[in-house]
């Protein structure tokens, strides 16, 4: 009877020990997983913060001329608009810029034009141009007009002047500031908006026109919108 206790207090005693050999060892792993996982997060974060200063850094230089461009030519200097069509487009890349405090405000994806047969954009590649009919988005300096009635999103929109030669039909283009409502209101990154939505027109989510809109209602003086890649 003893040999057989002792046997089995050998067997039990040797299962314990595997058992927490096991644990040890899958312990270990896990450890060693959580350290990847965690160097992993800290790169894509050093990665995504290197990105956004990029960016920030781009909107900077245009806010800086902006501010000098809105000066000489009677637009408001306490805000502007920018957009950098370079970010991609499930990013914030409309900006708010507030030259007082001299930095981003607000942000919101913003919709490029998905272009005609002959100029057809992707969700990576877009496809630039100020030609009627082209359906595409263009680049430069664009001033606002006024509030106009609305199809979509929150049914009102904004008619906006182009300045530069690049983009100088686009009030007879009828390429406005309007939202619709699947556009989404924060970003969707890796995720892309998807093309469709914009026939030219800075289309931003339903909040963020309601925003731009209290932000225009705050003076009579149009306001710079600045659109480069």
């Amino acid at each position: 009877m003893k040999k057989i206790i002792l046997i089995g207090g050998g067997i039990i005693v040797a299962l314990l020990g595997i058992f927490f050999y096991i644990q040890h060892i899958n312990d270990e792993k896990m450890a060693r997983l959580a350290e990847e996982i965690r160097l992993e997060e800290e790169a894509i974060k050093e990665k995504e913060d290197r990105e956004w200063q990029i960016t920030f850094d781009r909107a900077k230089a245009k806010a800086d001329s902006a501010k000098l461009f809105c000066e000489k030519n009677n637009l408001r200097t306490d805000y502007c608009i920018l957009v950098d069509f370079k970010v991609h487009s499930g990013k914030n890349r409309l900006f708010v810029w507030n030259f007082e405090q001299d930095t981003i405000v607000d942000a919101n994806p913003c919709c490029h034009g998905y272009g005609n047969q002959q100029n057809r954009s992707t969700a990576k590649k877009i496809v630039f141009s100020n030609v009627p009919g082209s359906l595409c988005s263009s680049l430069g300096k664009f001033k606002t007009a006024y509030r106009d009635k609305c199809n979509y999103g929150t049914l009102f929109q904004y008619r906006i002047h182009g300045l530069d030669k690049t983009n100088d039909n686009a009030f007879s283009r009828f390429v406005t500031l309007h939202s619709y409502s699947a556009v989404p209101d924060k970003e969707i990154y890796p995720e892309h908006i998807p093309l469709g939505y914009s026939q030219g027109c800075f289309i931003v989510s339903d909040y963020m026109l309601y925003r731009l809109d209290n932000l225009m209602k705050m003076s009579d003086i149009k306001m710079l919108i600045w659109s480069y890649y």
